[in-house]
Order: C-alpha cells, then sequence, then structure tokens
C-alpha cells in the first residue's frame, strides 16, 4: 500500500495527480492561511535529487508561485547539482551543513518570503511516513522537521521548536549556530 492509497492522512491536504514516472507525488501543505513551523512534508521516493525534486517544484509553482531556488542539508542527499530545468525554467540549488535542519528543503519563489517542508527519509515505513505528513501539515504545530523524523535524537535540531510568539533574537541565533 502506498502513501496516496491510504487513510492515514488527510486527502483534503494531499496533493493529487502522478508525477511524469505515473507515482502519484507524496506532499501535504499546511492550509492557507494557518501558522506553523513547517509549511508540509514531502516523501521522496529516493535521494536523487535531479529525478525528485522537478515533480514537487511543478506541483508548488501552481500552488505557491514559481519556485526559483531550493536548499537544503546536504547530509541527505549524495548528490545536488547548481540547478535542476522543470518544464521551461530552472531552479537553482544551494546546500548548507549545519545551518539547516537536515530534513528541510527550503524553497524560494517569486512570492513573499519562503516555504520550508519536512524531507521524510525515501526508506521510511509507509504508517510512520504518513503520521509525520501529517503532523507537519497540522496548522498550529510547532515540531522541528528533525523532532518529527526522530524525537529522541539529541541533534541540536532533535528537540528543538519554533516560537512564532514574539519576535526571534537573530543575533542570539546565530551564535547558537555558530558556537560563538
Amino acid at each position: 500500500m502506498t502513501i496516496g492509497d491510504s487513510e492515514l492522512y488527510s486527502p483534503a491536504r494531499r496533493t493529487a495527480g502522478p508525477t511524469r514516472d505515473g507515482e502519484e507525488l507524496r506532499l501535504t501543505v499546511t492550509p492557507a492561511g494557518a501558522t506553523s513551523r513547517l509549511d508540509g512534508a514531502w516523501w521522496p521516493r529516493s535521494r536523487d535529487f535531479e529525478r525528485e525534486l522537478p515533480p514537487l517544484v511543478r506541483d508548488l509553482d501552481q500552488r505557491w508561485g514559481r519556485v526559483t531556488h531550493a536548499t537544503v542539508n546536504r547530509r541527505l542527499w549524495p548528490s545536488i547539482p547548481p540547478h535542476v530545468t522543470v518544464g521551461t525554467h530552472s531552479v537553482r540549488l544551494g546546500w548548507f551543513d549545519a545551518e539547516e535542519d537536515p530534513h528541510v528543503i527550503y524553497l524560494f519563489s517569486y512570492g513573499p518570503g519562503h516555504r520550508e517542508l519536512l524531507v521524510v527519509p525515501p526508506e521510511t515505513d509507509p504508517r510512520h511516513a504518513a503520521a509525520m505528513m501529517a503532523t507537519a501539515s497540522l496548522p498550529g504545530d510547532l515540531h522541528t522537521a528533525s523532532a518529527l523524523v526522530d524525537p529522541t535524537s539529541t541533534d541540536r535540531w532533535g528537540s528543538a521548536r519554533w516560537n512564532h510568539i514574539g519576535p526571534r533574537d537573530w543575533n542570539a541565533e546565530q551564535r547558537t549556530v555558530h558556537g560563538a
């Protein structure tokens, strides 16, 4: 049973339609206007970024506006090219190590700001993946992506939660990231 065939997460938030290979895009998104730590979740079928990214971008281009850039933590992707062609446009790709949660893809478009999606590891059990995807797309959820993937992690991302109430102290956050 694939996640597209299951009733383990809300079909209202699931993306319908097959990818180029005829497989369903495994994506959930937070409802428009909702405030959450993550904007949804994506469950790619492999770690082949050049193969997996285009179906995601095609869907999100329609949903959020043309995606122009994407960044990931390179720990989970063996190869990240400088760009990927999607339809008639190119998406520039970037990567970071310590600065980004390894289980997030950051997507930038012509619209204001950016979107963050949980990246469910491809090898994840379907029931566990469905639960992570449902939680990541719930309005008001404050879990980080890594906390959803591994709640027992001692990695600095694993137990972190985002406080969307009140201003962020970017200088303090930078000292935490760089150990200064």
